[in-house]
Parts: structure tokens; sequence; C-alpha cells
């Protein structure tokens, strides 16, 4: 039998998550209340599903398409920057939401750390009506970005997407997203949401709040007694990877200086899923997403270099 989170070699990866334009705006220290706050703003194309999805095909050689939901403002950009970055993306236009927009604020005072100030617009929109079981065929690993988890229409999709997995035998993967809509939704209603998934990639501080317990190390062995494969995302700090309720490797970080941290998990997610495709253990393939992360932390914006 082969190992939970290990895939034989070949097939693509489907990735289903938001795809979202991003608005960067990086400062020097705090926001100044009231008056101007000088900063360098840039718009990119961004989505926790669709970085997830350009780190892939950047960091490995296996095919990875993409279905997400967009408005006819920016589908066409959204397509082409996908295009650039090796994604096959399956886009949704919607007849009356605008693609979701993110501002991204990041201090780079303090270690370039981001908030965001979220408009889901037609990400969360994407529906059960949108899935078709033939997204499946010759795919060998189904990813669902856990935004999709935040509204009703969307979460329809993502039952159907599992049942159309687990009825092929098609491992799914699923990345929590947001501690902020986490307390939202309900730490229970997210875990009996996820059941069924094989691999869960939250945050350290994701993996906290759904277990309750503050060290991180605790929290993702507790979380691998629901989910097979459970890999935690530290930053800096590495990542650990447990099953079946012991943590099994602690991987160390690779050193970068951080420009900017935005989809620096999503590169974490994309190249520890492209690992994952050639073949590669789960420790291997965390050391791999580890050395993503950090290149992507140099980078302002979320999605990898489009390589000419």
């Amino acid at each position: 039998m082969t190992a939970p989170g290990v895939t034989t070699p070949g097939g693509a990866l489907l990735v289903v998550g938001d795809v979202i334009t991003d608005i960067v705006a990086r400062h020097r220290g705090p926001l100044a209340p009231g008056t101007d706050t000088s900063a360098a703003i840039r718009t990119l194309p961004g989505g926790a599903g669709a970085n997830v999805a350009c780190w892939a095909a950047h960091w490995g050689r296996a095919e990875v398409r993409l279905l997400g939901r967009v408005g006819a403002d920016t589908a066409k950009w959204h397509e082409r920057e996908l295009t650039a970055c090796g994604v096959r993306p399956r886009l949704v236009v919607d007849p009356e939401a605008p693609t979701g927009t993110v501002i991204s604020l990041v201090d780079t005072d303090a270690a370039a750390e981001r908030t965001f100030l979220t408009q889901s617009g037609a990400s969360l929109r994407l529906d059960a009506d949108d899935w078709s079981d033939a997204l499946l065929d010759g795919v060998a690993r189904l990813h669902l970005s856990g935004y999709l988890l935040f509204s009703a229409p969307s979460r329809a999709l993502v039952a159907v997407a599992l049942k159309s997995a687990r009825a092929r035998g098609v491992p799914v993967s699923l990345d929590p997203a947001s501690e902020g809509f986490l307390v939202e939704l309900g730490v229970d209603r997210f875990l009996d949401l996820v059941s069924g998934v094989d691999v869960l990639l939250p945050s350290r501080g994701e993996a906290c709040l759904l277990t309750g317990l503050p060290d991180p190390g605790d929290a993702a062995a507790e979380l691998s007694r629901r989910v097979p494969l459970v890999v935690v995302k530290q930053g800096a700090h590495g990542a650990l990877v447990a099953r079946a309720g012991t943590v099994c490797a602690r991987v160390p970080a690779v050193p970068a200086t951080p420009r900017d941290t935005t989809g620096a998990g999503d590169a974490f997610t994309g190249a520890f899923l492209a690992a994952l495709l050639t073949g590669a253990v789960p420790e291997d393939a965390a050391a791999e997403a580890c050395r993503a992360g950090a290149r992507a932390v140099q980078r302002v914006g979320g999605r990898p270099p489009v390589l000419a």
C-alpha cells in the first residue's frame, strides 16, 4: 500500500480555488491614521488557489490545472497570467460579480508581515454546477483552497469534488487558508467539512486554532489523528510533518531576507504538491516546499517569476 501523501509519478494536479486581483502596498512602519502613509503600490494577479497552481507549475514538471471563478472585468488578464505561469486555467466567468480583490498591506519594517483586506467577489461564487467529474480525467491529485469553505455555494462544490475524488481514488489536499475566516466559520464545522481529506496543510496559527493547543507540534500531532497526513507551515521555523498522532519530521526553514510574505504559504503548498507528484515522500517534499517559501518571500506578490 502507498504511504499517506505519496503519489505514484504521473498524472496532473488539479487545483480548485480562488483567483484574485492583489493590490500590494508596501509601507514602512505603522500606518498614519487620518492622513497619508507613503507606500509602493502594485496591482498583481493573486489568490491562494491560483498562487498554489502557479508555484506547482513553476516548481515541478507535472501538468497543473486550475478551476476558479472570476468576473468579466479581469477574466482575460487572469487567464493570460495563469497561462504564462504554465497553468491550464478553466475560469468560469461570473455574469454578476467582479473578480475578487485583496489589498495587502506589507510593513517592510516588521519582517515584511502583511495584513489583508479582502473582497471575495466572484471567487466564492464557484458552486457545484461549475464542477464536472471529467475535470478529474488524468488527474493524480486534487487540491482545494480552504477559502472555498467560507461560502455556501463553494462549500457545495467542495462536497461534490470530494465525493468525485474519493470515487476515483484521487487523493485530496486542503489548505485552511485564513485564521480570521476559520473563527467565523467555527472549528468544529471546519473539521466536519474536511472529513475525507488526505492531506491538510495549515499554518502554525491555523493548526493551533483548530486544536486549541498552543504548541504547534502538539497541534500537528492532534490533527493527524483526523487527517492521514498533516504538514504545518511555520515560516521562518520550517515545517512539521505528522502522521497517526505523531510528528515524524521537523523540517528546517531555508534562511531568507523577506521583502513580502504574501503568498509564501501558497508557494510552500505548490512546491510540496509538485514534489509529491514526482513520487517524493512527504518529508522530502516538505524540504522542497521550505525552499520555495524562502524564494517566495524575497519577491513582491504571491506568484513565482514567469520564465521566458
